[in-house]
């Protein structure tokens, strides 16, 4: 991750992760057990957090399983206390933190703003925005320059998919405004800062859609003309974890399939 003689590296190289250690939360599943396995492919070592304690071990097999060593920590990063637990367990196996993927995140219910109650509304945020921060706070502890932070938000921080949500995308639009100061922060520091805005993928949010409705929601919202695989997104985040993204900073990333362009 150092981003010395950088000029010396063919160009290839830069895209590896020989050598690193990245965290990821949300690790049990969906998006955030791709984003771990991608990183583990690439190269990296992780260290894996989530609530869901067998299926956090589900995901720390599949990372063996492409040769990769890993550790897990059983985190909920409303609790500063476990986001810092997280990062002791991976200096502790490892001595090292080099990137962070801030996946942790809750979709929460859909609730109609004179409908929706204090608590929902404070969990969400709680989860997507605090959680966030807090595992950012452990991470920039004891990162050296080289490192990266990818934060993941929303492409609901800039549109509505027309669903009373508005928690969720209060949350995510804030993670924006969030990576822009940290990236202002940090990269005197020598630690970039970047965000990724997923559109629609395969999740267990997303798990109970009918093929029909999946269908209408391509044909109205997405030019590609398909829903996204997991590894459309994992790849933009191995990128952004990389040399490859060096000179990268600040920057919010939508991989959507077009979604932004209508």
């Amino acid at each position: 991750m150092s981003s010395k003689s950088i000029q010396r590296q063919p160009v290839s190289s830069r895209f590896s992760l020989e050598g690193t250690v990245a965290v990821v939360t949300g690790a049990s599943s969906g998006l955030g057990a791709a984003y771990a396995i991608a990183l583990a492919e690439s190269g990296a070592s992780l260290v894996l957090g989530a609530r869901r304690e067998d299926k956090l071990n589900m995901t720390a097999d599949a990372v063996r399983a492409v040769g990769a060593d890993v550790v897990t920590a059983v985190t909920d990063v409303v609790s500063p206390d476990d986001c810092t637990a997280l990062v002791d367990a991976g200096m502790s196996r490892f001595g090292r933190i080099d990137a962070l993927v801030n996946n942790a995140g809750t979709g929460g219910e859909y609730h109609r703003v004179d409908e929706d109650t204090p608590d929902h509304f404070r969990r969400v945020v709680e989860t997507n925005l605090h959680g966030s921060y807090w595992m950012v706070q452990a991470c920039t502890r004891v990162m050296l320059p080289g490192s990266a932070i990818v934060n993941i938000s929303s492409v609901m921080a800039l549109t509505t998919a027309r669903m009373p949500a508005a928690a969720y995308s209060a949350s995510k639009a804030a993670i924006l405004g969030m990576t822009r100061d940290l990236a202002a922060q940090l990269g005197p520091r020598g630690i970039r800062v970047n965000a990724v805005l997923p559109g629609v993928f395969p999740s267990e949010a997303t798990e109970h859609y009918s093929e029909n409705y999946k269908r209408k929601i391509v044909d109205a919202r997405i030019p590609i003309g398909r829903i996204g695989d997991p590894t459309d997104i994992a790849a933009a985040v191995v990128f952004l974890v990389s040399d490859a993204a060096n000179y990268i900073t600040g920057v919010s990333l939508p991989v959507d399939g077009g979604i932004l362009v209508n």
